[in-house]
């Protein structure tokens, strides 16, 4: 699978999307149907809702898959946070919140932001990133 970056934007915000962290948990489209809808093209409508409601929605991305930019400040908007949590979901991933470099056995660097699900189960296809397979094997922990 390739891993996607794809942005949408209404001129005072800009949506972003990474394909490669999304969990697929589901919680976009169920809290924000009018805005997210995966079955449309593009999946993203920043006409469905106001901007407020958007970022709220945002804000439910167990994964980080979804973060923001107000266009005003072309910056996210959570760059100058440096506390990071790790919260450990009940039968879930790691979720990661706040910005840190990921890095791999291999001395590979990832910058991640905002939030980022990690893998626990160790069935993921997208390692070290949870792909939601926990509630397919049924993981428990």
């Amino acid at each position: 699978m390739v891993d996607v970056t794809k942005k949408y934007t209404n001129g005072e915000i800009t949506i972003i999307w990474k394909s490669g962290v999304c969990s697929h948990s589901a919680n976009c489209w169920k809290g924000l149907a009018s805005v997210f809808n995966p079955k449309e093209r593009p999946w993203i409508n920043l006409d469905g809702a106001t901007n407020d409601a958007i970022i709220k929605q945002i804000n439910q991305c167990t994964s980080g898959a979804l973060s923001f930019v107000y266009n005003s400040e072309n910056v996210d908007y959570k760059a100058n946070n440096t506390m990071v949590s790790i919260t450990i979901t009940e039968n879930g991933p790691l979720i990661i919140d706040g910005n840190c470099t990921l890095t791999d056995a291999n001395g590979l660097h990832t910058e991640l932001n905002k939030k980022t699900a990690l893998c626990r189960c160790g069935a993921s296809s997208k390692k070290p990133f949870c792909d939601g397979s926990h509630r397919n094997i049924l993981f428990t922990g």
